[in-house]
């Protein structure tokens, strides 16, 4: 059993209604610390406790962000935690902290076959068309690619394609249709159950912005997790299920050139955070102890070569 403190358990049990018998580890997130709960009258949660650098610093406004959305899709048919209480700066939990519901279901990283692609793009489709009150739309999305990660990292087998990207992401960013992201929209944040998606998970960054943006994180993941064929295959997939793109090939472009170039180490050199090694132990430790940092790394350059080439499956 993992051991909460007595603070933070009298909190998750005040908003329960009931004492905390159990709890346990969730895997698959590296930003903060998940939490599975169970209280002695049956009842289940999930708690995020923001723990770690340099998340923890932001705290307040990733959780705020998530308590709010979760909040507000309720209403949509998309299979969202409800949010249930949330303490900002860890004044009533000891640490930084949203509790909500536990939805059924666990991540999937082993299969790739088109009818689990379609069932993402599916959902992708769904979320990219709810439409917020005006004055409800989340924050202008960030760009990952900062200039500290424009460097040719030391695995390239083609400096010049990381070259190209670099300059591309220099120009100035392409206009785009206002679209409702979830901004880190990938397998590990989707839940599945005898083949059927029963969450969406992790809302800590939603935003405004290109609806490309999320089929390019996506994308990126997929080519980490089973190769440039898959990425390109998730791609179609959203458009055939109703998704749309933009129109501009160069402007599409430019989209998953800034998402592949934030998978790039910054000055340390060392990946960081859910883009890096993290990323990948965690898919190792779910059923795919054949992913490796460096096997990852020679698919998304691949998927590089074939943005840039204008390849398609």
């Amino acid at each position: 059993m993992t051991v909460l403190d007595d603070r933070a358990r009298s909190w998750v049990a005040a908003e329960l209604g009931s004492q905390v018998e159990s709890v346990s580890v969730l895997t698959g997130g590296v930003a903060s610390q998940m939490l599975a709960v169970r209280s002695v009258t049956g009842g289940q949660a999930v708690l995020r406790r923001m723990t770690v650098e340099p998340w923890r610093s932001f705290a307040q406004g990733l959780l705020r962000r998530e308590f709010e959305v979760q909040a507000m899709l309720q209403e949509e048919p998309l299979p969202t935690p409800t949010p249930i209480a949330v303490d900002l700066d860890g004044a009533e939990s000891g640490e930084p902290s949203l509790l909500m519901s536990r939805l059924p279901g666990r991540v999937d990283f082993v299969r790739d076959d088109d009818g689990h692609l379609s069932s993402l793009a599916e959902l992708l489709v769904r979320l990219h068309r709810f439409r917020p009150p005006e004055d409800s739309w989340p924050r202008d999305f960030q760009s990952w690619a900062f200039e500290s990660k424009m460097t040719v990292p030391p695995w390239s087998s083609d400096d010049g394609l990381y070259v190209e990207a670099f300059a591309r992401l220099r120009e100035p960013p392409p206009a785009y249709r206002r679209t409702f992201l979830h901004r880190d929209f990938y397998p590990a944040n989707v839940l599945w159950e005898d083949g059927t998606i029963t969450g969406l998970v992790d809302w800590v960054e939603t935003s405004s912005g290109p609806a490309d943006l999320d089929v390019a994180h996506c994308s990126s993941n997929l080519a980490g997790l089973h190769g440039v064929d898959c990425a390109l295959a998730f791609a179609e997939a959203y458009v055939s299920t109703g998704g749309v793109l933009d129109p501009d090939e160069d402007a599409s472009r430019y989209w998953q050139l800034m998402d592949l170039v934030a998978f790039l180490p910054e000055g340390s050199g060392r990946e960081s955070g859910a883009t890096g090694a993290t990323m990948t132990d965690v898919w190792r430790a779910n059923d795919r102890p054949d992913l490796t940092p460096g096997l990852a790394r020679r698919r998304r350059e691949d998927l590089l070569r074939a943005i840039l080439t204008g390849r398609t499956r």
